[in-house]
C-alpha cells in the first residue's frame, strides 16, 4: 500500500490515510494533536461558561428583590435559570446517566436533587450558587491536575518533534508516529533519536543522560542498540526502527507516569468505599427529615423540613473527599516526577511511609559499576609506579574494563614517575581466564589472576589479597599486585544516614560480589548487614527472610539496577530501580524508578511520600470535621443553603488548594517543609 504524506503546520510531513473522508484527526498520527486541541477548546468553553454564569448570578443576587417582585418572579427565572443551566447542566446530565446505569448514590445525584429541590421551594439564587461554586471548584481542580501533569511532562521532555525517514538515499521529515518497524531513520549531530532501534550506518557518541543519568557519552556503531530520547553527538547515524513510537522507551515511561494514579493508595480506596456507604445513608436521613417531622411534630411544616433536608444534601456531598484525596496523591506523584523519581502508583507512596528496612544491591546502586585502581602493592624491589606502568603496557590492547582502569591509573601518574618515552610493546597476547602477556621494552611481562601465577609456577606469598586483583610478573619475577575495586557513588554514605534519619531502622546489602570487597564497602557506608556471593535466586531467598523478620505493619524496600535484580525488585514491598530505564526488566519490575541514578533521591522519595500522606490525612480530617458540624447545624435548622454552599464547595476548594502543597517545589536536596 502506497504511503500518503500531507504537509503539517509545524513544518514537516505526516502520513495520513489519504482518503477523501480523512479529517486528519481520525488518522492515528494526528489523534494526539487533535485531542490536545479539543482539550484546549473545552477549557476555554468551560471558563467562558463560568464567567457568563458568574455575571448572571451577581445580577440575580444584587437585584434579587426587584427581580423577585415581578409577576410570578419571571425576571428572576430569566436571569438565574440560564446561569444554572450553564454550570449545572453537566452535573444534571451525569447524574441522569448514572441513575440510568444504576449508579444512584454519588455526589452528582446529591447535587442534582438538592438544587432542583431548591428551585421547588423557590430558593433559586441558592441553587445557582451551589452549581456555580461547584463548577468553579471543578475548574480549579482541573487546573491543579494540569499543573501536576505538566510537572510530569517536564521531567521527560524527550518527545521527538519529528523523524527523518530515510528511503532510497533520500530523507523526509515525518511525524514519529508514522514510522513503522523496519523503516530507517537518519539522526544528524545534535538531534534526538525519535524511536528505539539498532544502528545500521555510522558511528558516533550519544548523550544518554536524559534517560539514564549517565554523564559520559556512549559510543555507538553498527549493531548498537539506541533508545528514543538519546541525543546524537558528533556523527551521522542511520537507525533501523525496532519499535513503533507508542512502544518506545520514552512513550512507555511517559505512559507509566501519566497513569500512575491507577494504583490507588489505601486511603484513596477507603474514601471510595466510604462514599459508597455514606451517600445512601445521607439520602435516607434527608428523606426522614423531610417527611417524618411534619407528620409527628405539632406546628412543623413540610416546606421548612424539606428545606432542611435539601440543606443536608448539599452539606453532605462528599466532593471534598473524592476530589482532594486523589488530587493530593497525583500532586505528590507530580512532585516526585519533578525530582526525577517515577512512581507507578499512589499505593507505593503510602508504602514508602512505612519502611523498616532498605535492602541495596551493590554494583550500579551503591557503586558506580566502574572499575578503578585502589591500591598497588610492589614486591621484590619493584616500585609502585613500575608495577602499574608494566601492567598498563601489557594491557594496552585489551578492551576489558579492568584493563581500561589500569591504563587510566598509569596515565594519571606524575610525569617524573613515568617513562619519558612511549614503551615498546611486542607480541601482545591474551589467554582467556588467565591474563595477558607481552614484551615491554624487552622485558617479559605478564598480568593476570592467581591461576596465571600457579600455571607459570611463579612464587608468591598471597593468593587472595581480597577483591579483584591483577598480579604482575616481570622477567619471571613476581613484581606485585594491583587491587581493582568498584567506585563507591559520591554521597552514598550520606544517603544511608539520611534514610536512618527518615525512620528506616536497618540498611542491608545483597550482592553477588566477593565477600571481602562487599564487607569493606558495607562497613564504609554504614550498612548494618551484608550478604555477599549470592546468586539471583539466593537474593530472593534472603529478601524473603528479611521480610519475615520485619515488624508487622512495616515494609521492606529493595534498591537495584534493574536488569539482574528484577526478581528481587518484584519480591520487595517497594522496588526501586536505579538507572535501568533502558531495560524492560527495570520498568516492569520496579515500583519506583530513579531517573538519574542519584542515590540521594531514595530518602527524598520517602520525604515526598510522607509530605503527601500528611496532606491527604489533613484533607480527610478537615472535610469530615467541618461537614459533621454543619450537618448537625443543618438538621436543627441553624444552617441555611448558603452555609451549606460554604460547607460543601468551600471545604472542597480549601482541600484542593491544600492538595496542591503536595506538588512541592523544584528542589534537589533540601527537605520538604
Amino acid at each position: 500500500m502506497a504511503r500518503n504524506y500531507e504537509p503539517m503546520g509545524n513544518g514537516f510531513e505526516s502520513e495520513v490515510c489519504g482518503s477523501a473522508a480523512c479529517e486528519r484527526q481520525s488518522c492515528k498520527i494526528c489523534s494526539a494533536q487533535h485531542a490536545q486541541e479539543q482539550n484546549e477548546t473545552f477549557d476555554r468553553a468551560h471558563l467562558a461558561r463560568l464567567i457568563v454564569a458568574g455575571v448572571l448570578f451577581l445580577i440575580g443576587a444584587i437585584f434579587h428583590d426587584q427581580l423577585h417582585a415581578t409577576p410570578y418572579s419571571w425576571a428572576e427565572y430569566v436571569v438565574l435559570v440560564p446561569a444554572y443551566l450553564l454550570v449545572g447542566f453537566p452535573v444534571l446530565k451525569e447524574a441522569f446517566f448514572d441513575v440510568v446505569h444504576g449508579r444512584v448514590f454519588n455526589e452528582m445525584f446529591l447535587m442534582s436533587v438538592a438544587t432542583l429541590g431548591a428551585f421547588a421551594i423557590h430558593q433559586v439564587p441558592e441553587a445557582v450558587g451551589v452549581m456555580l461554586f461547584y463548577s468553579v471548584g471543578e475548574y480549579l481542580q482541573d487546573m491543579a491536575v494540569d499543573k501536576s501533569r505538566r510537572s510530569i511532562s517536564e521531567l521527560m521532555d524527550l518527545r521527538p518533534d519529528f523523524a527523518r525517514l530515510y528511503e532510497a538515499g533520500q530523507t523526509r521529515e515525518v511525524a514519529p508516529e508514522s514510522v513503522r518497524i523496519g523503516d530507517k531513520v537518519e539522526v544528524r549531530p545534535g538531534e534526538r533519536f525519535p524511536l528505539d532501534g539498532k544502528v545500521v550506518e555510522g558511528e558516533s557518541f550519544v548523550d544518554t543522560s536524559s534517560l539514564t543519568g549517565e554523564s559520559v557519552p556512549r559510543r555507538v556503531a553498527p549493531g548498537s542498540d539506541v533508545l528514543a530520547g538519546y541525543i546524537n553527538d558528533n556523527g551521522r547515524i542511520v537507525v533501523r526502527v525496532g519499535a513503533e513510537f507508542g512502544d518506545s522507551a520514552v512513550s512507555r515511561i511517559l505512559d507509566l507516569v501519566e497513569h500512575a494514579s491507577a494504583n490507588k493508595a489505601p486511603t484513596e480506596k477507603f474514601i471510595s468505599k466510604f462514599a459508597a456507604v455514606y451517600t445512601p445513608i445521607v439520602v435516607g436521613l434527608a428523606a426522614f427529615i423531610a417527611f417524618v417531622p411534619p407528620l409527628v411534630v405539632p406546628g412543623a411544616t413540610f416546606s421548612e423540613f424539606i428545606y432542611r433536608a435539601l440543606v443536608l444534601l448539599v452539606i453532605s456531598c462528599p466532593c471534598a473527599l473524592v476530589v482532594s484525596v486523589p488530587l493530593g496523591y497525583f500532586a505528590g506523584i507530580g512532585n516526585a516526577s519533578k525530582n526525577r523519581i517515577l512512581v507507578k502508583g499512589a499505593n507505593y507512596l503510602d508504602a514508602l511511609t512505612k519502611l523498616d528496612t532498605v535492602v541495596f544491591d551493590k554494583t550500579g546502586t551503591l557503586t558506580k559499576g566502574v572499575f578503578s585502581v585502589t591500591d598497588v602493592v610492589p614486591y621484590n624491589g619493584f616500585s609502585r609506579e613500575e608495577v602499574l606502568r608494566y601492567a598498563a603496557a601489557a594491557e594496552y590492547g585489551s578492551t576489558h574494563p579492568i584493563a581500561r582502569s589500569i591504563r587510566q591509573a598509569a596515565a594519571a601518574l606524575p610525569v617524573q614517575s613515568a617513562s619519558a618515552s612511549i614503551p615498546r610493546i611486542e607480541n601482545p597476547s591474551e589467554k582467556k581466564g588467565y591474563g595477558v602477556h607481552a614484551l615491554v621494552d624487552g622485558h617479559d611481562v605478564m598480568a593476570g589472576n592467581d591461576r596465571m601465577l600457579h600455571g607459570e609456577q611463579i612464587p608468591h606469598d598471597n593468593c587472595n589479597p581480597g577483591g579483584t586483583v591483577v598480579h604482575v610478573v616481570v622477567d619471571g619475577h613476581y613484581a606485585g599486585y594491583i587491587l581493582i575495586s568498584d567506585i563507591v557513588k559520591d554521597g552514598a554514605a550520606q544517603a544511608v544516614r539520611e534514610l536512618k534519619s527518615e525512620g528506616v531502622r536497618k540498611a542491608v546489602m545483597l550482592t553477588g560480589d566477593d565477600e571481602a570487597v562487599a564487607i569493606k564497602i558495607a562497613s564504609g557506608l554504614g550498612i548494618d548487614d551484608c550478604y555477599a556471593e549470592l546468586l539471583p535466586q539466593e537474593k530472593v531467598e534472603k529478601l524473603q527472610q528479611i521480610k519475615r523478620e520485619t515488624p508487622k505493619g512495616k515494609g521492606v524496600a529493595f534498591v537495584g539496577d534493574g536488569m539482574n535484580d528484577a526478581p528481587v525488585l518484584m519480591s520487595a514491598d517497594v522496588g526501586l530501580a536505579m538507572g535501568g530505564l533502558g531495560s524492560d526488566a527495570a520498568i516492569e519490575a520496579a515500583d519506583l524508578v530513579i531517573m538519574d541514578d542519584d542515590i540521594h533521591r531514595i530518602p527524598l522519595a520517602i520525604r515526598i511520600a510522607k509530605h503527601t500522606h500528611t496532606i491527604v490525612s489533613e484533607n480527610v480530617a478537615f472535610a469530615l470535621s467541618i461537614k459533621g458540624v454543619f450537618i448537625i447545624l443543618g438538621v436543627i435548622g441553624h444552617a441555611g443553603m448558603w452555609q451549606a454552599v460554604v460547607a460543601d464547595v468551600g471545604v472542597s476548594l480549601l482541600a484542593v488548594l491544600n492538595s496542591l502543597r503536595a506538588a512541592g517545589r523544584r528542589r534537589e536536596s533540601d527537605k520538604l517543609a
